[in-house]
């Protein structure tokens, strides 16, 4: 039987997905490791949602429900962090799910080697399958990958180990001169985490793009890690979800955010050598993307907020010393931005 206070704690923010709700608790009812909870955070979802959390939680005990007024994402996850009672923390987003294994590796992999955070991968073959089928009209909502039946033998399971993830991380998608295994990209749902680690680091309420200065501060704090391969999470390219349907300037508004936010914790906190790869690897990644949602802008007084907004980080010292040709060629294009549309 489940303990009082179980070991791991799922953190699912919930807001429109009734479509997906139910493959998402499915994934997490049909696991084979059993002693969790589901902190479900119904972030004021205006659809059938809430009926749905409720008919789960009124089979299975184990499914909680923390009712919020609307508040994002970020809002959401902080919420459920702050509910959850387990040992370790797994962030699930509802329109997504998990193989039927992963509790049991990840915590399996966490307290063999007493780890603080467990990563894996993402099935990238389904992920491409299903956005092809929804970009042909298709209905995506139950569609269920082949791998998600393979069952895994948790003894002869490959990961490796590292107290540097930083070194080990990227925004960029060729980086092929980093040490392998690459954890690409700042998705928080593709670990398994010590709750003690996660708990001290919200997310940023009111922007998008949160995970990555989240992201940046975990790995500030030089977590002991495990990297698998492991395809364990089922990521779906919701056409709905925040990010897809976000405009431009306010994608521009949460990096700049993010970016102010990063450069003062690494500069604070980092060695030279985490700040030099966090600035290669992140921060002008996440630059070059603010300068390609501009492209997107089509009136001039959203040119006008953007380069206000990008001006701050200019004058903060975020840009200096660009560390490549193409930080560069972005850097001359931004002093070029700011002269035109600095007002």
């Amino acid at each position: 039987m489940p303990h009082s206070h179980p070991v791991i704690s799922i953190v699912i923010p919930v807001y429109n997905v009734e479509k997906y709700l139910r493959r998402c608790l499915d994934s997490v009812q049909n696991q084979t490791f059993q002693d969790w909870e589901a902190i479900c955070v119904n972030d004021g979802s205006p659809d059938n949602s809430a009926a749905i959390l409720s008919e789960y939680a009124a089979r299975d005990g184990r499914f909680k429900i923390v009712t919020k007024e609307n508040g994002g994402l970020s809002d959401a996850r902080n919420v459920g962090t702050a509910a959850a009672r387990g040992k370790y923390i797994l962030y699930l987003d509802s329109d997504d799910f998990i193989h039927p294994q992963t509790l049991e590796i990840t915590c399996g992999i966490a307290e063999k080697q007493n780890a603080d955070m467990v990563l894996f991968q993402f099935d990238t073959v389904f992920h491409k399958f299903v956005k092809k089928m929804m970009h042909a009209g298709h209905d995506i909502s139950k569609l269920l990958p082949p791998k998600r039946n393979i069952i895994y033998n948790v003894r002869h399971i490959r990961y490796w180990k590292t107290d540097s993830i930083l070194m080990h991380s990227t925004e960029r998608n060729r980086a092929l001169w980093m040490r392998r295994p690459v954890r690409r990209h700042c998705f928080p749902v593709l670990a398994l985490y010590r709750r003690a680690l996660v708990a001290p680091v919200p997310f940023i309420r009111g922007i998008i793009m949160e995970d990555f200065p989240w992201w940046s501060a975990i790995m500030l704090r030089r977590p002991r890690t495990m990297i698998t391969k492991l395809p364990l999470y089922f990521y779906m390219p919701n056409p709905s979800s925040v990010l897809n349907s976000s405009k431009a300037l306010r994608m521009i508004e949460s990096i700049v955010v993010g970016l102010k936010y990063t450069f003062d914790l690494y500069s604070k906190n980092a060695t030279g050598s985490e700040f030099a790869h966090f600035q290669r690897e992140f921060l002008w990644p996440f630059i070059i993307i603010s300068m390609r949602k501009v492209r997107e802008l089509d009136n001039e007084k959203d040119l006008i907020t953007a380069a206000r907004d990008i001006n701050k980080l200019y004058l903060h010292g975020v840009m200096d010393n660009p560390p490549t040709r193409r930080a560069h060629r972005y850097h001359r294009r931004i002093q070029e931005f700011l002269v035109k549309y600095g007002k």
